[in-house]
C-alpha cells in the first residue's frame, strides 16, 4: 500500500472529523455547547440561553452518531478500500488512524478552529476562557493516546471477523 494512498486517506477521514462536528453544531455555537468547559456551560445556563437538559440530549445525539460514522467509516476504508484481512495489519492502520484524529481534533479543532474564530465566542461568556491551552491539549490527547490503543484493537477485530 503506497504512503500517497494512506495520507489521501487520512485528509478524507479527518476531512469527515471537521464535516461532522460542523453539522453537529450548524450554525449556531449554542448546539454545540457540550464540547465547552463547565464554567461557560454553567453561565449559558444562567443566562438562559438553553438548559442541561437540552444540552444533554444535544450531546447524546451528536456522540451517537459521531462514533457510529467514524466508526463505521473507519471499519470500510480498512476493510473495503485497503483490503485488510489480518489483525495485525489491521491494527497497525487502525491506530494510525485514531491517533491522527486524535491529534488533528485536539490541534486543529481545538486550537486553531476555535482557537482563533468568532463563530465558537457565545455571547455574554467573552470573559470565560474556553480553549484549551497547550498543556490541556497534551494532557487529554497522551490519554486518548493510550485509549486509542484499545480502540484499535476493537476496530481491527472487527476488520478481520467481517466476512
Amino acid at each position: 500500500m503506497s504512503a500517497a494512498r494512506i495520507v489521501l486517506q487520512l485528509i478524507l477521514y479527518c476531512a469527515l472529523f471537521t464535516l461532522m462536528v460542523k453539522a453537529g453544531v450548524g450554525s449556531n455555537a449554542l448546539n454545540g455547547l457540550f464540547f465547552y468547559p463547565a464554567p461557560v456551560r454553567e453561565r449559558v445556563y444562567e443566562l438562559g440561553l438553553t438548559d442541561r437538559e437540552t444540552v444533554g440530549r444535544r450531546r447524546k445525539r451528536f456522540m451517537t452518531a459521531f462514533f457510529a460514522v467514524m466508526g463505521i467509516s473507519l471499519i470500510l476504508i480498512l476493510r473495503v478500500w485497503n483490503g485488510v484481512r489480518a489483525f495485525r495489519e489491521g491494527y497497525g492502520q487502525a491506530l494510525l488512524f485514531l491517533e491522527v484524529m486524535n491529534w488533528y481534533d485536539g490541534i486543529v479543532i481545538d486550537r486553531l478552529w476555535v482557537g482563533h474564530s468568532r463563530f465558537w465566542v457565545i455571547p455574554g461568556t467573552e470573559d470565560i476562557p474556553f480553549v484549551q491551552t497547550w498543556g490541556q491539549v497534551l494532557k487529554k490527547r497522551l490519554i486518548l493516546t493510550a485509549i486509542w490503543l484499545v480502540g484499535a484493537a476493537i476496530t481491527a477485530g472487527i476488520v478481520v471477523i467481517l466476512p
